[in-house]
């Protein structure tokens, strides 16, 4: 038995140091990519989409810079422009139902609250506004809109913006940091630092306590939101990462990256899963990305002014959507998954389905 105990101890020794060599990896082998791998050896075929143009959202003067849907179910969407102003829109009748003037132009995010109680911005002004809408009902167009509160620990530009619920938020900025709010209490309730360059994106899981953080450290740190401490690094990628989304069941993430691929990641084994890019993408920026409802496509919008669709199994390109005149700067698809909206710098928003 004393034998037995002895090789036990020296295969767990074995396995936490292959475990901390893989967690420690800086890079990937592109030819191994484990989901495409599976999907050639189960004979998966990559089914072509074929979205189209529902609504054409027209009204910002400006660069858009971000969008978000609500998860109400109101078919409403929020959207920032450097023309210094947030719009409220039902995507579905293209009907502006608010605009919020900005104290900045500059703004580089904007979120909508889970019910649809509070939208944020922000951006080069180093503040997270957070707006109260009124519903239709209370709404008196002569009223002007001004900040429920505005939060301003921040030392660097402010990238992105998410709410966990109408209590909570997260912020992430150009001073490599994330900060936890509470809204209610208008303060900060942690400050997480790991990241060693510009935080730009952020993706929250409520119900497992997980969030997933891009950086131009070219890294992803996932956080235990709980306690507000990161669990585990992910490299791989060669440039910036400008966006992450979660997969649908929480158990793996996409990261979109200057070096012009998206790659996936499984949280549970700390791997790398699959790396979508193709040869004519060479020198392009994936500037948004985000994951249809089952999770069978993952959206990827470019500065080619593409949105590029993605089989997720097999790595293969389903779709190009090519009708934006400029960068394709956002991207979101709403709540119940049956339309995509895509933002550009030529100030228009287009909802697919």
């Amino acid at each position: 038995m004393a034998l037995d105990k002895k090789q036990m101890q020296a295969e767990i020794k074995r396995l936490r140091e292959e475990l901390e060599e893989l967690r420690n990896a800086k890079s990937y082998d592109d030819a191994k990519q484990t989901l495409s791998s599976e999907a050639k050896n189960r004979k998966l075929a990559t089914v072509q989409t074929s979205l189209k143009i529902k609504k054409v959202l027209r009204g910002h003067y400006g660069k858009i810079y971000s969008l978000h849907w609500a998860a109400n179910g109101s078919n409403q969407l929020v959207s920032a422009s450097q023309d210094g102003k947030l719009i409220i829109w039902n995507a579905m009748t293209c009907a502006k139902l608010h605009a919020i003037p900005l104290r900045s132009s500059w703004v580089m995010t904007c979120a909508y609250s889970p019910s649809g109680t509070f939208v944020g911005s922000g951006g080069l002004d180093n503040l997270c506004s957070l707006y109260k809408i009124p519903t239709l009902d209370d709404h008196d167009m002569a009223t002007e809109y001004k900040p429920h509160c505005e939060f301003a620990e921040h030392e660097g530009y402010l990238s992105c913006c998410r709410f966990l619920d109408d209590e909570k938020m997260f912020t992430s900025s150009g001073d490599s940091t994330c900060i936890m709010w509470d809204i209610e209490k208008k303060k900060c309730l942690h400050q997480m630092t790991a990241h060693k360059s510009d935080v730009m994106s952020l993706s929250i899981v409520k119900e497992l306590n997980i969030m997933v953080s891009g950086s131009c450290d070219q890294t992803a740190i996932l956080w235990d939101i709980r306690t507000a401490k990161p669990i585990m690094s992910f490299p791989g990628h060669t440039g910036d990462i400008n966006s992450v989304d979660f997969f649908p069941d929480g158990r793996a993430f996409g990261a979109g990256s200057d070096d012009s691929s998206v790659r996936l990641f499984d949280i549970r084994t700390y791997r790398q899963q699959q790396k979508y890019n193709d040869d004519t993408l060479a020198g392009c920026s994936v500037t948004s990305i985000c994951f249809s409802k089952s999770g069978r496509y993952i959206f990827s919008g470019c500065d080619d002014f593409i949105c590029y669709v993605w089989n997720t199994a097999t790595g293969q390109m389903a779709e190009k959507l090519e009708t934006h005149e400029n960068r394709v700067s956002c991207l979101g698809l709403s709540n119940d998954g049956y339309a995509l909206c895509t933002g550009s710098w030529d100030n228009l928003m287009r909802v697919w389905a």
